[in-house]
């Protein structure tokens, strides 16, 4: 228990979820942004009927990076029969706003708006989708110059995403402690991406490929009297992406591409277009995570298992703090486990 205390320290200091005061400036700015869109959306004609947070907001996964840019990914919705029929009219509509503000760099991308803003530490994803009469989304898809069949507006699951993300139906007993045990480990894996690959591979495994792994593949660890093992879980877990999954595929050489189709329709692969490179370095690390692992479960000597969960995650995992109280452990265990809520991307 006293090591499952320090996986729990662990998480409270890497989580971040949109009411910290850290997200404040950001939360401020996604109100205000989302506000002016409805003006301007309602001034063109194509009011917004819905607008939710996509991305790992939405599913209680979004950790705190220092030096980092804290993320806005906010979906905006508007009815199918006022719509326009070119797709990249609402999302221009976003970009002057948006510029208007003070943010850099602000662009119109193939499934989104998204910036950077000047003065603080922001970066914004703004997608727009139309909703049909039966419930359907479809994606504002094309670039700020793309030629007329390359815009289109394409049938998406956004919420669906989300929900499959947030579903804990199919864990029986202690449902809701394995969906908080499932999140922690998304939010460790996240740490470990970030801190064991380059920045230019990094930001090539995305999060919500590697939420979609971790949830397929999720073993829960939860004894009897509903206290969880992490440790345990995520030796499990990672054992089956590698083991039982079909994400990595061999290419000659022994390297490895990448694929993770989503779960929801259009079922794309994550990684389409991903390199080998990418690939081969992500299951290599993968691999060596296993190892470490096993090492760690090998170990009786506590602070020999902390030194090498430090290497893994970083000195944000505790190395020197005095866990011995097993009721301690008990106390916190699901202190920082996340909320339970519904909600694109991870």
């Amino acid at each position: 228990m006293s090591l499952q205390n320090k996986f729990n320290t662990f998480n409270q200091r890497i989580y971040l979820t949109r009411h910290d005061s850290e997200y404040s400036n950001a939360r401020e700015k996604d109100d205000s942004i989302t506000a002016a869109i409805k003006a301007k959306f309602k001034e063109k004609g194509y009011p917004v009927i819905d607008n939710f947070v996509q991305g790992s907001l939405a599913t209680y996964t979004t950790i705190k990076e220092p030096g980092k840019d804290f993320d806005i990914d906010r979906a905006i919705v508007i009815d199918y029969e006022e719509s326009p029929s070119d797709p990249l009219v609402p999302k221009k509509v976003i970009l002057e706003i948006l510029e208007d503000r003070g943010f850099q760099n602000a662009k119109i991308k193939k499934p989104c708006v998204t910036a950077d803003y000047k003065f603080k530490n922001l970066h914004i994803d703004i997608p727009v989708y139309r909703k049909n009469s039966w419930g359907g989304y479809e994606l504002a898809v094309g670039k700020k110059d793309s030629a007329d069949e390359h815009k289109i507006w394409s049938e998406s699951s956004p919420k669906e995403l989300i929900d499959w993300v947030n579903d804990s139906s199919q864990y029986g007993v202690y449902a809701t402690e394995k969906l908080h045990q499932f999140r922690r480990l998304v939010r460790y894996l996240k740490r470990w991406r970030n801190l064991k690959f380059s920045p230019d591979v990094c930001r090539k495994i995305y999060s919500i490929g590697l939420t979609v792994m971790i949830k397929q593949n999720f073993k829960p660890s939860i004894d009897e009297d509903g206290f969880p093992n992490d440790l345990l879980a995520l030796k499990a877990t990672v054992d089956s992406i590698l083991d039982w999954s079909c994400y990595f595929q061999l290419h000659s050489d022994d390297q490895w591409k990448v694929k993770v189709e989503l779960p929801v329709y259009p079922s794309r692969d994550i990684f389409h277009g991903s390199s080998l490179n990418t690939g081969t370095r992500f299951r290599n690390q993968f691999t060596n995570l296993r190892s470490i692992l096993q090492d760690v479960i090998d170990t009786s000597d506590e602070a020999e298992q902390c030194s090498l969960l430090v290497k893994v995650f970083g000195d944000d995992f505790p190395n020197n703090v005095n866990t011995n109280s097993a009721s301690n452990a008990q106390k916190v265990q699901f202190a920082t486990s996340g909320a339970v809520g519904t909600s694109q991307g991870a």
